[in-house]
């Protein structure tokens, strides 16, 4: 019975000194997202794709609301307030302002909406193309230089960057069609849901990615219980582990030579 006494005030003891550091624990992780705001800037081109836009403002948005207006947002052009029209005969949306590349806080780029290839008016990379004659570029560039400014792109924004050599050697994804293109621009592809190249470039594959794009940031600047709050409201998990160039490298056993030989076709001496 007293080694049992014992033991219990030996425990007692521990959790008492247990106790207070985890309070504090608690308490600084707490701290560390008390009081932040964040600005959320969207841009608007010409052809822009709808659901790259306005699925990461709606969560922007509701993490507003949840956090009593921690986050702030508005739709942007390089040109100013204007009607923008997006890409395949879709609506128009109002932008708001010009963008601003000085302003700290998140710039969400998306990409087009149009047919995958070819040369006509109404393909992406003609709308793409015809985006890259606008201030927009320069304007992006600047964003990037700026160490206050996340740059986040969904589907075929991160084109937009590499077109403009934003992303030589840098981590990035865009939508499985355009991986090509990306690696072309001298952009490094990783096939990932979301990729975080740095804290101040994050970028989706294809253009649901933005929901995960946008709760991630939500999640980083504000906390995982608004981001939480915001998946149950849209009734949407978070998909996807977020790639970054951290931690140990995977064997990429397609590269193995028992691979090689089994995916190689054979030489027609051999057939």
């Amino acid at each position: 019975m007293k080694k049992f006494l014992g033991w219990l005030l030996s425990f007692a003891l521990v959790l008492s000194l247990i106790a207070p550091a985890a309070s504090a624990q608690t308490s600084e992780n707490k701290d560390a997202f008390k009081d932040k705001s964040v600005h959320v800037q969207v841009v608007l081109f010409d052809g822009f794709d709808l659901m790259d836009a306005l699925a990461p403002y709606e969560v922007f948005a509701a993490a507003g609301m949840y956090s009593g207006g921690a986050v702030t947002l508005e739709l942007v052009s390089a040109e100013g307030k204007r009607s923008v029209p997006s890409g395949m005969n879709g609506p128009s949306l109002e932008a708001q302002a010009a963008l601003d590349p000085n302003r700290p806080g998140i710039i969400l780029v998306p990409g087009a909406a149009g047919k995958p290839a070819g040369n006509s008016e109404d393909a992406i990379p003609n709308i793409l193309g015809q985006a890259m004659k606008t201030g927009l570029p320069d304007l992006l560039k600047q964003a990037v230089d700026n160490k206050e400014v996340t740059v986040a792109t969904v589907c075929g924004g991160s084109l937009l960057l590499a077109m403009k050599g934003l992303l030589k050697d840098r981590y990035a994804v865009t939508n499985h069609m355009g991986m090509a293109a990306l690696k072309a621009a001298g952009a490094i592809p990783v096939d990932a849901r979301v990729v975080e190249d740095g804290p101040r470039l994050v970028s989706g594959g294809g253009v649901t990615s933005g929901l995960d794009v946008a709760l991630y940031l939500v999640d980083r600047e504000l906390g995982p219980r608004i981001a939480n709050a915001v998946e149950k409201l849209f009734e949407y998990e978070r998909r996807g582990t977020v790639w970054k160039a951290e931690g140990v490298t995977p064997i990429d056993f397609r590269t193995s030579q028992e691979t090689s030989k089994i995916e190689q076709p054979a030489a027609a001496s051999e057939k």
